[in-house]
């Protein structure tokens, strides 16, 4: 990707003109974003998808002040009928599914992998949405069939509506408001509040970013970095042999405390460890997603990365679908490309040294990674 070239998919700008006018910045309204898309699901299909145990939906229907949720599996019994107002599918990791799904999440990739998320899928009947809220993160919301009505606004009034199964703003007033038809796209920033409401049937699509919190990122880094400690074997003991007697017996004694600050420290000092669990934390899939196994790599085959697939890298490690591997030279330059293009021809892959080549094996009989066709 040519991150300075203009793209219609951000309304004339580059890559890197957004990043640095909009990103976390500004909303952006990009009419024709993609001009002439259509569904890559029809809506038979995706209430098909939303019956799967493996497949991540919410049903939200609207009626009068009502609001109800439910989670799935859905059965397709469990929908309202097509023609009912005021009702919306949410079909989530729609990438994690189907490859044309995982193409379009990919046009985004300008965005650091660690920070890209998912692609959401919403159907709704005439008059859907989900209410006037607030998001976390970033957000482009294509247009992919129908017209959908957007209002954004800042948020003067961040309290909820009570009694209510999502989290919908009591008190929204929009400052813009704008029609969007198939190929439209908007542009949101964290913190924008804003209500989606369909106009006739429609499909959109959400495109989310990864927004951790800190203490959430902590715990994570922290538990993983504890996962990968072995306890030595000989692992030295607390001694006091200068302990006085002492009249306070419930009081903690300060060497104690000592003993364990100081081995704390020094486990936190170790960069390559707080790297290596930072890494795998961030590459770790979706809970749900499960890999098919596949045979070893034919002969004179190129690789590209299942569309499931997470790897990203530091300046040391590559990282894999929640593990970690030191690369130096030119393997790691290899591994590199590979995470970068999801791809990896045969001529590339055949100078990787023998160690990495039977790693890159091991990834394919794991699933992680398809061999492509030889050219």
């Amino acid at each position: 990707m040519n991150i300075s070239a203009p793209t219609p998919l951000l309304g004339g700008l580059s890559p890197s003109a957004f990043m640095r006018r909009h990103w976390q910045k500004r909303p952006l309204l990009i009419r024709q974003a993609l001009p002439g898309i259509t569904p890559f699901v029809s809506r038979s299909e995706l209430f098909a998808m939303a019956s799967r145990d493996a497949v991540e939906s919410r049903l939200i229907v609207h009626e009068g002040q009502e609001w109800r949720l439910r989670s799935g599996p859905l059965p397709r019994r469990a929908l309202p009928p097509v023609n009912q107002r005021a009702w919306t599918l949410l079909v989530q990791g729609l990438d994690l599914h189907l490859e044309a799904a995982r193409d379009v999440l990919s046009m985004f990739r300008f965005v650091p992998d660690a920070r890209l998320d998912d692609l959401m899928l919403s159907w709704a009947s005439d008059g859907g949405g989900v209410g006037p809220h607030v998001d976390s993160y970033d957000v482009f919301l294509l247009q992919l069939q129908g017209r959908r009505r957007w209002r954004i606004g800042k948020v003067g009034d961040a309290s909820l509506q009570p009694g209510v199964p999502l989290k919908i703003l009591q008190n929204f007033v929009h400052d813009e408001e704008w029609l969007l038809e198939s190929g439209d796209m908007l542009y949101l920033p964290p913190g924008w509040a804003h209500e989606g409401v369909a106009q006739g049937e429609c499909m959109t699509c959400s495109i989310g970013f990864r927004a951790p919190g800190k203490a959430e990122l902590r715990d994570e880094v922290l538990q993983r970095m504890m996962d990968a400690v072995d306890l030595p074997e000989h692992d030295p003991l607390y001694r006091d042999p200068r302990q006085p007697a002492t009249h306070e017996p419930g009081r903690i004694p300060q060497a104690l405390q000592g003993f364990v600050d100081a081995e704390i420290k020094r486990w936190l000092r170790s960069p390559h460890a707080l790297q290596c669990a930072l890494g795998e934390v961030l590459s770790d899939p979706k809970q749900q997603v499960c890999f098919d196994r596949g045979d070893s790599l034919p002969p004179h085959c190129g690789v590209r990365l299942d569309r499931r697939t997470r790897m990203i890298y530091d300046d040391e490690h590559i990282f894999i679908n929640g593990e970690s591997f030191r690369a130096s030279g030119r393997d790691a330059r290899l591994m590199r490309q590979l995470a970068d293009r999801r791809e990896l021809d045969a001529s590339r892959l055949a100078k990787l040294d023998p160690a990495a080549r039977v790693l890159v094996d091991q990834w394919v009989q794991a699933g992680w990674l398809h061999p492509l066709p030889p050219a």
